[in-house]
């Protein structure tokens, strides 16, 4: 590899050839301000469109000053980032990109933690010079049932676009217009609702203003908690705990998951449970049908294969629209989320007397597409859903923090029963190749009639973006897909639409890392380190749980002898599965 040796603020450095000058700069401690820049390391993804110009610096012999963030560095290069002609450029571009933004920064979802506010606040901008020349922008602002879209608010970095396109591969977000009107938005100004959004979040997790947010359910919430007459029960997923602590100051990877606990119960939710249990329930479901249909391929018979896990509603949402001739392959499980709603509103309604439409529950999730999911027709009961509201980590966070809790000097204290008791299996589903894990150590079990005694199946665990695995199943060899990111999952499709795949079974994750890296957690800002922290949470609970495989579950055990009757019966097939709904047919239909 060539290096390159340049200064920069009197510092020498020595690079790679090929290293841009913010990379350079980052090397010796000197941080340039971005806006639209952002490095997804975990990716091999850089947004980089040198378009807010915030960056520039003064390269000595160069007429016109450079943008770091997309300019390499050459031998000898001689650059400052601090002169006066620098500061005036920045201060000039920002003022001009603050004179066409909406000034309710009091109440916009992005408050405390919008970069834009950072960098004015940096930079010291407290007067707009010349805002009269400004031409405000005027979009309506699109509401969708996970994600709020305010065009007035974008800043033109792109990086939802590149999240969209280049990571997710889902094309929903497109540049459109020129000058003060140039936003990105849906092809043709659709709605959200109508274009191919996935609602996976991962535009908001990444947006440095409140042109993306995320739907607060907060407000229901709160007036449900506060109604004397219901019974309001939360469920909390795994990825959750393993990332809740680092809006009260843990490092990341730290579970909070008793003070968790804690705190809701002290928010007022008669019950706390664990959409772990849901998880376990899930497995059951979805690991009798994967050993239904290799029974049948062991015997010759036709079959469709691989079967594809169904947890993550992002990415149901995808192959809806974009593979509606394989609607068949994925499981028809429910997600832990609805499998939950539905148990929680018959049999454990019915345990505590409660009816349906007075029982309220509430789920705590990574994810934005959650909310999107309960409200879904086919997860309703003549109107009622089996979820009511879902709201993200960082709502949970805010809600905590609202209610003057200081989660760090909560005790510790443990889920509510029955739908509290949960497996290591469970708790693995947050984080990718985790579902697919669980399912084979009761898939091997129930295959082989034999006792699992290695529950750890290294080979399945990771954070590349696409991996494979085969696993002994007392002579056969199961053969396991997996991937994180939709981009990912539209390679593996793409094998199987074109007859090519080879595998039993595939996992997909439309988040990358998984469920620790979902677009409603606390913001890691491209840290692939953070969730591979929350990962390794999520796999130490796994190992520190008595009991590590989903069908030892007394509890789901319990659930089946006294109400369900047996896996994939007709009670559980009614209430723990679904079906899928061609979505391409009804995009073209509103293009």
């Amino acid at each position: 590899m060539d290096f390159v040796k340049l200064i920069i603020d009197n510092k020498q450095v020595e690079v790679p050839a090929g290293t841009t000058i913010y990379k350079a700069a980052h090397q010796l401690g000197i941080e340039i301000p971005v806006l639209c820049y952002m490095n997804l390391e975990h990716m091999n993804i850089e947004n980089k469109p040198a378009g807010c110009r915030i960056c520039v610096v003064e390269v000595e012999g160069r007429r016109n000053l450079a943008p770091s963030c997309s300019t390499d560095v050459v031998e000898g290069m001689v650059v400052r980032t601090n002169t006066m002609r620098v500061l005036n450029a920045r201060r000039t571009v920002l003022e001009f990109i603050l004179s066409d933004h909406p000034k309710d920064c009091l109440v916009c979802p992005k408050s405390g933690n919008c970069e834009l506010q950072d960098l004015a606040v940096k930079m010291g901008v407290r007067k707009i010079h010349n805002e009269e020349i400004s031409q405000m922008s005027s979009y309506r602002v699109d509401y969708s049932p996970s994600i709020i879209r305010d065009l007035d608010k974008c800043v033109m970095c792109r990086r939802c676009e590149t999240m969209c396109n280049d990571v997710q591969t889902v094309g929903a977000l497109h540049a459109v217009n020129r000058g003060f009107m140039s936003v990105v938005a849906p092809a043709f100004e659709m709605d959200l609702v109508k274009s191919t959004c996935t609602y996976c979040g991962q535009c908001v997790a990444v947006c440095p203003t409140g042109a993306l947010a995320e739907v607060d359910n907060t407000p229901q919430l709160i007036r449900a908690l506060s109604d004397t007459k219901k019974t309001v029960i939360v469920q909390t997923a795994p990825a959750v705990r393993a990332a809740l602590g680092e809006e009260f100051g843990y490092p990341a990877g730290t579970s909070v998951t008793g003070k968790m606990v804690a705190a809701l119960r002290r928010l007022g939710f008669d019950y706390v449970f664990d959409t772990d249990f849901a998880a376990d329930l899930t497995i059951m479901e979805e690991g009798t049908e994967l050993l239904g249909r290799l029974e049948k391929h062991l015997k010759g018979e036709p079959v469709k294969l691989p079967i594809l896990t169904s947890c993550c509603p992002s990415w149901v949402n995808f192959f809806e629209q974009q593979y509606p001739d394989m609607l068949d392959i994925p499981s028809t499980a429910r997600s832990p989320q609805q499998m939950f709603g539905a148990i929680a509103k018959t049999y454990f309604a019915d345990k505590i007397n409660v009816k349906r439409e007075d029982l309220i529950v509430v789920s705590i999730m990574p994810c934005l597409a959650k909310k999107y999911e309960c409200q879904r027709e086919e997860f309703k009961t003549d109107g009622n859903p089996d979820v009511d509201y879902s709201i993200s980590t960082r709502e949970l966070a805010h809600l905590i923090k609202e209610a003057n809790m200081d989660l760090r000097n909560m005790p510790d204290e443990d889920f509510d029963n029955p739908l509290g008791e949960s497996t290591g299996a469970g708790v693995i589903f947050g984080t990718t190749g985790g579902v697919i894990e669980a399912a084979v150590r009761t898939a091997y079990e129930v295959f082989t009639k034999k006792k699992l005694e290695k529950v750890d199946f290294q080979q399945l665990r990771g954070m590349e973006g696409i991996r494979s695995a085969s696993v002994d199943i007392d002579g056969f060899e199961l053969k396991i897909g997996i991937a994180h990111g939709l981009g990912n999952a539209r390679k593996l499709l793409e094998d199987i639409r074109a007859g090519k795949s080879e595998y039993h079974a595939i996992e997909i994750m439309a988040c990358p890392g998984g469920c620790v890296g979902g677009g409603g957690q606390p913001l890691h800002h491209g840290h692939s380190e953070i969730l591979q922290k929350r990962a390794a949470a999520l796999y130490r609970e796994d190992a520190e749980k008595p009991i590590r495989k989903s069908h030892d579950n007394p509890m789901i055990i319990e659930l089946y002898e006294k109400f369900l009757g047996h896996p994939m019966s007709e009670k559980a097939h009614h209430l723990l599965h679904t079906h899928y709904v061609d979505k391409a047919t009804v995009i073209k239909t509103i293009e």
